[in-house]
């Protein structure tokens, strides 16, 4: 589906980056290397999935005293399910980092992302973190961008500015998508002084309303994190400033993710108002976003809002009330309290065949508001995770 790169990518001060092939994938990349000069106060949120892979465990452990100066990412690879031996080897690639880069391997995050429950082929990983130090750079996380990618069909990255301050994002993520904490792999990166009890309520609150709020198709994956590091090079920033563009970058991600789900033609945008609670209004919205028959009707160009409602109604909330409830195909009511719209069918068809669909649920029974964004579901899908492995 259509997707425009952001016209600039401007890089926060002090950050350098390599990507390169290992030899995990045939020909393409597959590690790359995020080096702050100077450590960085750093924040992370890590999948709460029981099954996390051992970079989540090692990650958890490194990040607990708030400062980082290093993340190493291979791709193809999860390191999921291989007990002892998984730890182990995440543990000797930050060591590896460490060595090579001359600061504290606790001061390094491993990340791996691909397949579960394949040992990591750690021969090419210690050859292809040798002499790294000269081969980082600035100016390359567009690279590293595509180095951390799996099923995806374009690098995801974007930056913005905050006074002298830069923010700039980078992510993965295109299956086992359904974060409840953060989601995929997204590194955000600035040069901004920041406190460190600020960074992670920040954090926190920016991905509940993006990440936490994006679904392709109900799976939390064992590997999601999301890690922002700020090295201070620029000085201070206004932090509701900063946290606003923090969020328009995390938005952009967010929105990306869902645009480049597997199989993926259309982004969808649930909306839902007029509920009793923030909390019921996002449980809403992502009943809509997540439901396969709402998914496909999108995909076939079906406006079938019988299926939205359906979906709302699975809620099984007794506070929605049919009477009180209105949905929307983009500007268009289809159903209002309690009734069936009578509407131009050809006219909801064209409107649902564009690349980008919105679909608005109002409950009329309080003030909160929550707003989801999804995909559809195709025969690409079925295909692209059908012989994942094969």
């Amino acid at each position: 589906m259509p997707h425009k790169p952001p016209e600039t990518f401007d890089q926060p001060q002090g950050f350098l980056s390599l990507a390169k092939n290992v030899g995990i994938k045939d020909t393409t990349l597959d590690l790359t290397v995020i080096y702050s000069t100077v450590r960085a106060r750093a924040a992370a949120m890590f999948t709460r999935n029981r099954f996390p892979g051992a970079p989540v465990i090692v990650g958890r452990k490194h990040i607990a005293n708030g400062f980082v100066q290093a993340l190493v990412i291979n791709s193809k690879n999860a390191n999921v399910a291989m007990g002892k031996q998984g730890i182990e080897n995440a543990v000797e690639t930050c060591r590896i980092v460490g060595a090579e880069l001359g600061i504290d391997p606790y001061d390094v995050l491993p990340f791996s992302t691909g397949v579960i429950g394949r040992p990591l082929p750690m021969d090419k990983i210690r050859a292809g973190l040798h002499g790294i130090k000269n081969e980082l750079q600035p100016d390359n996380l567009k690279l590293a961008a595509e180095a951390i990618m799996t099923t995806d069909m374009y690098p995801k990255y974007i930056s913005v500015q905050i006074g002298k301050a830069t923010i700039a994002g980078i992510a993965k993520g295109a299956g086992m998508i359904e974060p409840n904490m953060a989601t995929m792999l997204v590194y955000l990166m600035t040069d901004a002084e920041l406190p460190k009890t600020a960074m992670r309520p920040m954090l926190k609150r920016v991905v509940d309303r993006t990440f936490n709020s994006m679904s392709i198709d109900t799976d939390t994956s064992t590997s999601d994190t999301v890690v922002l590091m700020a090295n201070g090079l620029a000085g201070n920033v206004r932090l509701p400033q900063f946290e606003k563009g923090l969020l328009e970058v995390c938005e952009f991600l967010t929105r990306e993710i869902a645009r480049n789900g597997e199989g993926v033609t259309k982004l969808i945008t649930v909306d839902v108002r007029g509920a009793k609670s923030p909390m019921q209004a996002k449980k809403v919205a992502k009943l809509v976003a997540n439901s396969p028959l709402v998914k496909t009707a999108v995909y076939g160009c079906d406006p079938n809002w019988g299926r939205v409602i359906m979906a709302v109604g699975k809620s099984f909330d007794p506070s929605i009330d049919p009477a009180k409830t209105t949905i929307r195909f983009g500007d268009t009511s289809v159903f209002k309290k309690g009734l069936p719209v009578d509407c131009d069918l050809e006219a909801l068809r064209k409107y649902l065949s564009q690349p980008e669909v919105s679909i608005g649920v109002e409950l009329g029974i309080g003030k909160a508001a929550a707003r989801v964004w999804g995909c559809d579901l195709t025969e690409g899908y079925v295909k692209e995770n059908a012989y994942y492995t094969t």
